[in-house]
């Protein structure tokens, strides 16, 4: 049996519209992130995975960032790339799609290069990505007025 839904590299507007309604719907709706620091410069230049059901409904997000674009949340390092924008909508929760969205900014790191992913986790979600083999390090930190804590994984 086939997985009910596909996950790919956001290719095209459309596409990119599509995880910008994820993310929307999951961090302004539902955790009252403002709109104006939901989206920033680095979508135009990041690597956007989008997860879809067979009938295009998008059900998740998230996206990687590299080179200097990931120099900021990385230390500096420019084998390391930076995974964010992670975004599940409520629907699709439990399903596995987060950990296809997290593998396919994975892939697509490798493809760069890379060496690792780094990515900033709200506290909730820790056990989530250290399941998927991050190791969180440095102190907790708020982001959007969420406690956030910096993880890494080797590839």
């Amino acid at each position: 049996m086939s997985a009910p839904y596909t996950v790919r590299v956001a290719e095209d507007p459309a596409d990119r519209e599509a995880c910008f309604a994820v993310r929307k719907e999951v961090f302004v709706v539902e955790q009252g992130v403002a709109q104006d620091i939901e989206y920033d410069a680095y979508d135009a230049v990041a690597v956007h995975v989008l997860a879809a059901r067979e009938d295009g409904v998008p059900l998740g997000t998230g996206r990687l960032l590299y080179g200097e674009a990931a120099a900021a949340k990385t230390g500096g390092d420019a084998t390391v790339g930076s995974l964010g924008r992670l975004a599940v909508a409520r629907p699709a929760r439990g399903l596995g799609v987060g950990a296809a969205l997290v593998r396919a900014v994975e892939e697509a790191a490798r493809a760069r290069g890379l060496a690792a992913v780094d990515l900033h986790a709200q506290t909730h979600a820790l056990g989530f990505y250290e399941r998927l083999g991050y190791e969180a390090y440095g102190p907790e930190f708020p982001d959007a007025g969420i406690p956030h804590r910096a993880m890494r994984r080797v590839l």
